[in-house]
C-alpha cells in the first residue's frame, strides 16, 4: 500500500465513512433546541446591537442599518432550532447564509457573534449528520466553496482595499501577510468545525458501543444466572427421582412379601418390614443430602453426614487460618440447641455462613467478620437465623459471577425463608438468612 493510499485509508476510518451507525437525538430535543435557538438569538441580537453602538457597522461609505443586522441575526440563530433534526440541510442553509450576508453586509458578517453561529451550524453538520458518507461530502463541498470565495475576495482585491502597501511594519510584505493570516484563521476556523464536529461524533459512538456491550454482558449474566437455576433444579430432581424411585420400589415390595406371608412366617414377615424401615431411613438420610448438591458437588459425591450449625466451629477455626477475624455468638431461645434444628435448615444455614465467609474473603477488604446464630420466636412461628457482618469495602478486580448469591437465594427459597444481602449503611457488608421452623421445641 502506498503512503497515499494509507493516509486514505486513515481518514476513511477517522470520518468513519463506512460505519452505517446514526446518532439518535435524545427524547424531547426539539424542544430544548428551540429554547437555545431563542437563547443564541437574544444573545447575537445584544452582539450586533453593541458592535453597532461604538460604529463597528459603519465603516467609509459602508453603513448598515440596524434592522438589517437584525434580519442577518434572526435569520442565522432561528433555523439553530434544526441542528439535530436536519443538521446537512442546516450547515448548508448556514453557509450560504453566510455568502450572502458576507456580500451584501461584510460587516455584518465578519461579526464575532455571527461567525459563532455560521461555526455552530458547521460543527452541527459533522456531529449529528445521519451519514457520515454524506457528511464528509457536504462539508467538503463547503469548505472549498468558501476557500474559493476567499481566493475570488483576494483576486479582485477586496481583502487590500485601503492599506498602505509601500511601507513595510514587519518582517512579511503587507499584502502577503494579509493573506497569509487571513487564510490561516479560515483554516483554524473551519477545520476545528469539522474536526470538532468529528470528534463529538466519534464519542458518542464510543458511548453507544459501550453501552451495547453492558446491555449484551448484562443478558449474558442473567442468561448465565438462569442457565445455573434450571441446572441445580434438574440435578435436585434428578436426585429426587433416584431416591424416592428406589427406595419406594423397596419398600412396596417388601411391604408386599410380608403382607403375603404374615400369617404362615411371622419371621419373614417381620425381615422385610425391616428393609421396609432400613429403606425409609436411607431415604430420608438421602433426601436430607439433596441440597448439598446447589453447592456443585458431583454426582458421585459421597452420601455422608451432612454439615450443620454444630459443625460451624470447625468452619471458623478453618476460616481463621486463612488470616481473617471472626467471632462467634449463638442465642438459643428455643432451648433446643444445634443438634435440635433439622438437618436441611442446618445445613442451609452452614452453607450461608460458608459462602458469605468465602465472598468475605475473595472480594473484600475486611480484616474481621462476625457470625451470629439465633434461634428465637417470632409472630410467625419458631426460626434460625444467622447473620455475617464484616467491616470492609469491595476490592477492586475481584468482582464474582453472583452465582454464589443466587444459589444462597434459592436455598432460602426452598425453605419459604426471607434473606438480606448487601451494605451496611455504616460500612463493611451484611448477610442475614432466616428460615422458619416447623414443630421444633425444648
Amino acid at each position: 500500500m502506498s503512503d497515499t493510499d494509507g493516509r486514505r485509508a486513515r481518514l476513511r476510518r477517522f470520518f468513519a465513512v463506512d460505519d452505517p451507525w446514526e446518532r439518535t437525538p435524545p427524547t424531547g430535543y426539539l424542544r430544548r433546541d428551540a429554547a437555545l435557538a431563542v437563547a443564541i438569538w437574544l444573545v447575537c441580537a445584544l452582539g450586533l446591537e453593541l458592535a453597532r453602538s461604538w460604529g463597528a457597522l459603519d465603516h467609509r461609505d459602508l453603513h448598515v442599518p440596524w434592522w438589517q443586522a437584525q434580519v442577518a441575526s434572526a435569520t442565522a440563530a432561528l433555523p439553530l432550532v434544526l441542528r439535530r433534526r436536519n443538521p446537512l440541510a442546516l450547515a448548508v442553509y448556514l453557509s450560504a447564509h453566510m455568502f450572502a450576508v458576507g456580500m451584501l453586509a461584510p460587516l455584518v458578517m465578519i461579526q464575532f457573534s455571527m461567525q459563532m453561529l455560521y461555526f455552530f451550524g458547521l460543527f452541527g453538520g459533522m456531529a449529528w449528520a445521519r451519514s457520515r458518507q454524506a457528511a464528509v461530502t457536504t462539508l467538503g463541498f463547503i469548505v472549498v466553496f468558501m476557500f474559493g470565495w476567499l481566493t475570488w475576495q483576494f483576486a479582485i482585491g477586496a481583502g487590500v482595499e485601503g492599506m498602505d502597501v509601500a511601507t513595510r511594519h514587519g518582517i512579511f510584505p503587507p499584502v502577503l501577510a494579509n493573506v497569509a493570516y487571513s487564510i490561516l484563521v479560515n483554516i483554524f476556523y473551519f477545520g476545528a468545525a469539522v474536526l470538532g464536529g468529528q470528534l463529538t461524533w466519534r464519542t458518542a459512538r464510543q458511548r453507544a458501543k459501550l453501552a451495547d456491550q453492558a446491555r449484551t454482558l448484562a443478558a449474558q449474566s442473567e442468561q448465565l444466572r438462569e442457565h445455573a437455576v434450571t441446572a441445580e433444579r434438574l440435578r435436585i430432581a434428578r436426585e429426587l427421582h433416584d431416591v424416592v424411585a428406589h427406595h419406594v420400589a423397596v419398600m412396596g415390595i417388601q411391604a408386599g412379601a410380608a403382607r403375603k406371608v404374615l400369617r404362615r412366617d411371622p419371621d419373614a414377615a417381620a425381615g422385610a418390614l425391616h428393609q421396609v424401615e432400613q429403606s425409609s431411613r436411607e431415604a430420608v438420610g438421602e433426601m436430607r443430602s439433596l441440597l448439598g448438591t446447589l453447592r456443585g458437588r458431583g454426582e458421585s459425591a459421597s452420601r455422608g453426614p451432612e454439615p450443620g450449625l454444630a459443625d460451624l466451629p470447625a468452619l471458623l477455626d478453618d476460616v481463621r487460618s486463612s488470616g481473617l477475624a471472626v467471632s462467634y455468638a449463638a442465642h438459643d431461645d428455643l432451648g433446643v440447641g444445634a443438634d435440635g434444628i433439622p438437618p436441611a435448615v442446618a445445613l442451609s444455614l452452614y452453607r450461608t455462613v460458608q459462602e458469605a465467609l468465602a465472598n468475605v474473603r475473595r472480594h473484600s477488604t475486611a480484616r474481621s467478620a462476625s457470625v451470629v446464630v439465633r434461634l428465637g420466636h417470632a409472630a410467625k412461628g419458631d426460626y434460625a437465623e444467622v447473620e455475617v457482618l464484616d467491616d470492609g469495602r469491595p476490592r477492586t478486580g475481584t468482582a464474582g459471577s453472583g452465582l454464589g448469591l443466587l444459589g444462597m437465594r434459592e436455598r432460602v427459597t426452598l425453605h419459604g425463608g426471607e434473606v438480606e444481602v448487601g451494605p451496611r449503611a455504616l460500612g463493611g457488608y451484611r448477610v442475614r438468612v432466616r428460615l422458619p421452623l416447623q414443630g421444633v421445641h425444648a
